[in-house]
């Protein structure tokens, strides 16, 4: 492998993010985190080099021997100035669990040899052994006197992974985005950023945001839910965002008190939550409970001011069971299918085969292909029409480098917010010059990182083949369902398309195989493209030889 051009890049990327944050967040950093970014400038160069490779990468225990690298030398050395500021601990007290995260497997057994013996432990003899010294605590040398190395501790992590999530503003990205951008893995759309944008305001915020991450990371370890609840913070005022994750939280409390089947407590969760959701599990959580009543109550308001079509479509299920258990006549809810239908029979492929692909080239001809591109298609004509109402330098919507969307893209006011830059958009669509800005953006943006663009997958002649086929008004209406509800609407569209170029016309295939059936979402499409008058179809498929 060829050495990189600049052998410290790591270490100029973590000093460009402690910079960003010391800018734009100086009056909201703790006393401690103002150190540590005024003690880290003034590191040795190994030093913050080493401590820059532990933090991007994964844990915060590591031997040694797995921190050989050229451009930093010997590891001990480059630790003390690390050690002699407490951010690294080089004899910590290992736990068994964490023994076995640092060890092989042929050295663990050799670390836990019998006491008073010099051999190695018997795989028969490890269970008992295990349970004997499961809850000791020991340093390497002592769970180990002949190891070859040292374990460093990274008692700074802490620290280090809060300083992450307030430069991101999300629990997802981590510090090696700096590299995949470095390296040109990824790319990301340049949009204009003062020294103002940041996604936290108050200390406060920071705080709140923090401990979600350590909930939600607790959730996930399978820690006990009454644990988590207890450090939930409160409800979060003067940020939508970080209350809408806080709400994503509670919600996935409540569905693991769902599943447990203590049913009060995911009571207690959803109705805490904001959720898009929970007004739904609510009604389902209340009808298991035996208390029809409440919910039919809260079925009514539901259906009088849905939040959404998901949650209309929930509703519209949920009555007639709710209606029967109180005692009242039945209706039936009427089940829209004006879609048109479409059966095949089959050879089964020798080979697996996506359903999809085998109905594309049965019913692929020089006339009329059939591609299959399921969400990618009208999700990618929608974001590179769209780009630069998308990626607009609003307040809030942008505030680090390395932005694949706006943070506000699935907040309820996205589109209010850019109404004026999405109208503008649209009339693209009205003065037929949408056909030459989507080609010019995708030849302008192609592989920067979009939430809609399916980069690698659409390509030009698809592009071109797509916009001969599919009329502006049909563009307009779908991208105006997409833009209705971006969490929902941006899945379930028909797997495949046929295209007749030489009459301008297409039409969607959903495809479903021996056994399968239409999803929720699936089904909104197909009657959302009924109501449009967008041609659309579900083919249903069987394999030959297969009993009818």
């Amino acid at each position: 492998m060829n050495a990189h051009p600049r052998p410290y890049y790591y270490l100029e990327n973590f000093s460009l993010a402690l910079g960003w944050l010391q800018s734009r967040y100086d009056e909201l950093l703790s006393e401690q985190e103002r150190a540590f970014v005024r003690d880290f400038a003034r590191l040795p160069i190994e030093s913050g080099a080493l401590l820059a490779r532990m933090i991007t990468r994964q844990g915060d225990l590591f031997r040694t021997s797995k921190l050989l690298y050229t451009e930093i030398g010997c590891p001990k050395r480059a630790a003390a100035a690390l050690i002699d500021l407490g951010w690294l601990d080089p004899r910590p007290l290992l736990t068994f669990p964490n023994l076995c995260r640092v060890l092989r497997k042929a050295e663990l057994w050799s670390a836990l040899a019998l006491r008073g013996k010099a051999r190695a432990v018997r795989k028969s003899e490890l269970p008992p052994l295990v349970g004997e010294i499961a809850n000791e605590t020991r340093p390497l040398d002592a769970w180990w006197p002949e190891a070859p190395d040292q374990v460093f501790h990274i008692t700074i992590a802490p620290l280090c992974e809060r300083l992450r999530l307030m430069f991101f503003g999300n629990f997802r990205q981590t510090w090696s985005e700096f590299v995949l951008a470095d390296l040109g893995i990824f790319r990301y759309e340049s949009v204009s950023l003062d020294e103002s944008a940041r996604a936290f305001h108050t200390r406060e915020q920071i705080e709140q945001f923090y401990a979600l991450y350590r909930c939600r990371e607790l959730v996930h370890a399978e820690a006990p839910l009454e644990e988590v609840l207890a450090m939930l913070p409160p409800p979060i005022e003067g940020s939508a965002w970080i209350e809408a994750k806080r709400a994503k939280l509670l919600f996935l409390i409540g569905q693991r008190y769902e599943k447990a089947r203590e049913l009060p407590q995911a009571l207690a969760a959803y109705v805490g939550c904001g959720h898009p959701e929970a007004r739904i599990r609510t009604i389902r959580v209340l009808e298991k409970l035996g208390r029809c009543a409440e919910a039919a109550e809260l079925l009514v308001n539901t259906q009088g001011t849905p939040v959404s079509e998901f949650e209309a479509q929930q509703a519209a299920r949920i009555l007639p069971r709710l209606t029967g258990k109180l005692g009242f006549p039945v209706q039936r809810a009427r089940v829209r299918d004006g879609w048109s239908s479409l059966t095949l029979v089959l050879p089964r492929p020798e080979s697996p085969h996506p359903v999809e692909l085998v109905v594309s080239e049965h019913l692929t001809t020089p006339q009329a292909p059939v591609l299959y591109v399921e969400n990618t298609l009208f999700n990618s004509l929608f974001g590179l029409l769209c780009w630069d109402a998308i990626f607009a330098p609003l307040p809030g919507a942008f505030f680090h480098p390395f932005h694949s969307a706006p943070a506000d893209l699935l907040d309820a006011d996205f589109q209010q917010r850019r109404t004026a830059l999405f109208s503008a958009c649209f009339a693209r669509l009205e003065s037929g010059d949408y056909r030459a800005a989507i080609l010019d953006t995708f030849e302008r943006k192609n592989g920067i990182q979009s939430p809609f663009v399916a980069w690698g997958l659409v390509t030009r002649e698809l592009l071109e083949l797509a916009l001969d086929c599919l009329p502006a008004l049909h563009l307009r209406r779908c991208f105006a369902r997409l833009l209705a509800d971006l969490r929902s609407n941006r899945s379930g569209l028909p797997d495949l398309i046929q295209f007749w170029p030489a009459q301008r016309r297409y039409r969607l295939i959903e495809v479903k195989g021996p056994g399968d059936r239409l999803q929720d979402n699936q089904i909104r499409w197909l009657n959302f493209c009924v109501q449009q008058d967008i041609p659309v179809c579900v083919c249903n498929v069987t394999w030959q030889g297969m009993p009818s």
